[in-house]
C-alpha cells in the first residue's frame, strides 16, 4: 500500500512539473493542453468505458465514476495548491456539489413517492387494470408511451420515465424483450414531452431562469417534440410482439391511503413548481416540502392503523372472510424511511460521479474550449445540432450551462434549437439524461445501454425529424 502512494505521488509530482499552463484573466488556469488536462480526460473516458460494460462486468455504474471524480479533483486540487491557489478550486467544487445537492434531493423525494405508491398497490392496480382490460403488448407500448410524453412536461422527464417504467415492469413482468423496449420509448416519450415546458427538463429550466425564452413560448416546440417521438415510436412499434402479457389477472385492492399519498405527489410537484414560478426559489425546495407531506401523512396511517383494522376485522368476521381476515393480520405501519431506503441509491452516486467529473472537466476549460470552438468555427445550427448529440455523452446540463456561460450571439429561434436539440438529444444513448439513467437503474438486466444503443439510428431519424420541423414552423424566429 505504501509503495502504491508512492508511486502516486511521484505521478502528480511529475504532472506538476511538467504542466505549462496558461493563466486566465481572473486567477483560473487553462489546461486544456496540459499533461494533467489529457490526464483528467483519459481517467473520465476509463470511467465511461466501465459504465458501458456495466452488464458484462456486472459492475454497479456508480463506482467507477465515483472514483474518477476524487482523482480528476485531488489532481486539479493539487496542481492549485502547489501554485499557491486554493480558493478557486474549493469554490469551484462546492459549486458542482451544489448542483449535485439539488438534483440529489429532488430526485430523492419523487423515488420515494413513486416506492410508496408501490408499496401502497397503485401499480399493481395498473397493472391489473391494464390486463383485465384486454390490453395487449402494443396497446401497452402506445398506451405508456403517450403518457410519458404528456405528463413529464409537468412532473419532469424523470419522474414520468420512473413512473412508467414501473407500470411495465409489472405489467409484462419477466419478458425481457418488451420491458426493454418499452423502457426505450418511455425515455424518448419522456425526454420529447420534457423539452416543450420548463418544468419538463433541467436543461429547459436554465434557459427559462436565464430570461432567453418566455414560459409560453416553449410551446412552440410542441409539435417537433411531438415529431422526435412518434417517428422512431412507430418504426419500434413494428416490432413489438403482437401478443398479450402472461400475467394472470387477480384481484388488487390498495392499501389504505394509496389515492391521497398519489394527490400529495401532485400536490409535491405544484409545490416545487410554485417555489421557482413566483418565489425565484429551487424547486428543490418544494420537493422537500412534499417529503414534510408524506411523512406527516405517514404519521397519520400509524396512529389511526389500530382504529381502521379494528373496523376492517369486524367486517370480515360478519361476513366470514378468512382469506381477509388473514391478510389484515399481516398488516404493517405504513414507514416513509423505509420508501427512501429503496430508492436507487446506485442511480443517485452515478449522478455525484458525472457531475463532479464533469464540473472538474469544465474547471479544466474543456467545455468553455468545445464552445468557443463551435460558435466560432461552424455555423450557429450546426453547433446547437452538434451539442444535442454531445449531450448524449455527456450530460445536457452541463452543455447547456457552458452554452449560458459563453452567452453566443443567437437569434430567438436558435436559443429554441439548443433548448430542443439538448432535451431530447440525451435519447440517442441511455447514458443520454436522467431518465435513461435512471430506467437503467429501476429495470436493471432488462433495459441495458447496448439494449438502447441499437435503436440509436431509429431514435437519430426522430431528432433530424424535429430540427427539421422547427426550422421549417419557426422560421420566422430566426
Amino acid at each position: 500500500m505504501k509503495s502504491l502512494l508512492r508511486g502516486f505521488n511521484i505521478v502528480c509530482i511529475a504532472m506538476l512539473f511538467f504542466c505549462s499552463p496558461v493563466w486566465a484573466a481572473q486567477g483560473q488556469l487553462d489546461l486544456t493542453s496540459s499533461s494533467i488536462g489529457w490526464f483528467c480526460i483519459g481517467i473520465f473516458l476509463i470511467a465511461y468505458t466501465v459504465v458501458m460494460l456495466e452488464e458484462k462486468l456486472h459492475l454497479r455504474k456508480s463506482k467507477p465514476v465515483l472514483v474518477a471524480a476524487g482523482l480528476i479533483w485531488i489532481l486539479i486540487g493539487a496542481y492549485y495548491v502547489s501554485h499557491d491557489i486554493t480558493e478557486l478550486t474549493e469554490t469551484a467544487f462546492r459549486h458542482n456539489l451544489l448542483e449535485f445537492a439539488e438534483l440529489m434531493l429532488f430526485l430523492l423525494v419523487a423515488m420515494t413517492y413513486i416506492n410508496a405508491l408501490e408499496e401502497r398497490g397503485v401499480f399493481d392496480a395498473l397493472r391489473a387494470w391494464m390486463i383485465r382490460k384486454g390490453f395487449n403488448y402494443k396497446n401497452l407500448f402506445w398506451i405508456t408511451g403517450f403518457l410519458a410524453f404528456f405528463i413529464s412536461p409537468i412532473a419532469d422527464n424523470l419522474t414520468t420515465a420512473l413512473l412508467m417504467c414501473a407500470v411495465v415492469m409489472k405489467v409484462a413482468e419477466g419478458d425481457k424483450p418488451f420491458i426493454n423496449i418499452s423502457c426505450i420509448n418511455i425515455v424518448i416519450a419522456a425526454n420529447a414531452g420534457g423539452a416543450f415546458s420548463p418544468f419538463g427538463d433541467i436543461t429547459t429550466l436554465m434557459v427559462w431562469q436565464a430570461g432567453l425564452v418566455h414560459f409560453n413560448e416553449f410551446l412552440v416546440l410542441f409539435l417537433p417534440a411531438l415529431v422526435n417521438y412518434l417517428v422512431p415510436a412507430a418504426i419500434m412499434s413494428f416490432y413489438v410482439a403482437d401478443k398479450h402479457p402472461t400475467a394472470q389477472y387477480e384481484a388488487v385492492e390498495l392499501k389504505r391511503g394509496a389515492v391521497r399519498i398519489l394527490v400529495l405527489f401532485l400536490l409535491t410537484i405544484a409545490t416545487a413548481v410554485a417555489c421557482h414560478s413566483f418565489l425565484n426559489l429551487p424547486p428543490v425546495l418544494g420537493m422537500m416540502m412534499g417529503l414534510g407531506y408524506l411523512q406527516f401523512f405517514g404519521y397519520f396511517l400509524r396512529m389511526t392503523l389500530p382504529g381502521s383494522l379494528a373496523r376492517k376485522r369486524a367486517h370480515a368476521e360478519q361476513l366470514g372472510d378468512q382469506e381477509r381476515l388473514a391478510k389484515l393480520g399481516s398488516v404493517v405501519p405504513f414507514d416513509v424511511f423505509s420508501r427512501v431506503q429503496r430508492a436507487e441509491w446506485d442511480t443517485l452516486l452515478f449522478f455525484y460521479g458525472i457531475v463532479m467529473c464533469v464540473g472538474g472537466l469544465g474547471f479544466l476549460g474543456y467545455l468553455n474550449f468545445m464552445s468557443e470552438m463551435l460558435y466560432g468555427n461552424w455555423s450557429t445550427t450546426t453547433a446547437n445540432v452538434f451539442l444535442g448529440v454531445i449531450s448524449a455523452v455527456i450530460d445536457n446540463i452541463p452543455v447547456m450551462f457552458a452554452v449560458l456561460s459563453m452567452d453566443p450571439e443567437m437569434s430567438h429561434g436558435q436559443w429554441l434549437l439548443i433548448t430542443l436539440t439538448a432535451g431530447v438529444g440525451g435519447s440517442l444513448l441511455s447514458i443520454g439524461s436522467a431518465a435513461g439513467v435512471a430506467l437503467m437503474g429501476q429495470a436493471r438486466g432488462y433495459y441495458t445501454f447496448f439494449g438502447h444503443l441499437k435503436w440509436t439510428p431509429v431514435i437519430a431519424l426522430g431528432y433530424g425529424a424535429s430540427i427539421i420541423l422547427h426550422l421549417w414552423l419557426n422560421a420566422s424566429l430566426f
